[in-house]
């Protein structure tokens, strides 16, 4: 069951991309492609629970089959098009999901709230990168884990080819960037560890390379 919380920022640009929500569940093979890497999110959740980005809700199934008994799941989505899409994988699931609809880049939640906060090929659209890792570290306790799968800038003559398409690309596919530099962010940020980063053969150019990882908040 959802428990939706809408909430506008003035001054901010309105999310709003209703012909890509409805298309992305058709033609993005989620399951084949990224459902392993989902169940690396999802596995052995407990305690509180931050989804950055919850999309359609395609991490809802996951994290419902795998977490503890424990687990409070909330998510944020600015997107209403696919937060409606994601609101209804909630009601479809056992576990109750605290859906809102505020940014990552201004999280609506006390410091050192979360146990987990889980990103899910969330960091190529949204607008301030660097705004929203700081809140993420901001709420995430101390020894709470930062887990992700993101797709980020390739090396060599794939990240100018990336270069080129990107302004293309970004229109058509909803603000995604095919070359932000996630991993640079979350490995440089003063507040995080890394635990481990793995690139993926997986996907396809030029929405590749596919990194994922852990990173832990550390003691202030």
């Amino acid at each position: 069951m959802a428990d939706c919380t809408l909430r506008r920022t003035m001054g901010e640009r309105r999310i709003d991309h209703p012909v890509f929500a409805a298309l992305y569940d058709r033609f993005v093979p989620d399951r084949l492609l990224f459902g392993p890497h989902r169940e690396y999110l999802a596995a052995d959740l407990s305690g509180r629970v931050l989804d950055l980005g919850a999309g359609t809700g395609a991490m809802i199934p996951y994290v419902a089959d795998a977490g503890g008994d424990d687990l409070e799941y909330h998510a944020v989505e600015p997107d209403p098009n696919m937060r409606r899409r994601a609101a209804a994988t909630a009601e479809r699931s056992p576990m109750q999901v605290h859906l809102r609809g505020d940014r990552a880049e201004s999280l609506p939640y006390v410091n050192d709230a979360f146990d987990t906060v889980l990103s899910s090929l969330v960091f190529c659209t949204i607008g301030d990168p660097d705004a929203a890792i700081d809140e993420v570290a901001r709420v995430l306790r101390p020894g709470g884990e930062l887990r992700f799968v993101e797709h980020v800038r390739n090396d060599g003559w794939r990240a100018r080819v990336q270069d080129r398409l990107n302004p293309v690309w970004e229109r058509a596919a909803a603000g995604c960037q095919l070359n932000r530099e996630t991993v640079e962010r979350f490995v440089g940020h003063d507040a995080l560890d890394v635990l481990e980063i793995e690139r993926l053969r997986l996907g396809l150019f030029p929405a590749t390379p596919i990194v994922r990882g852990r990173l832990r908040r550390r003691h202030d």
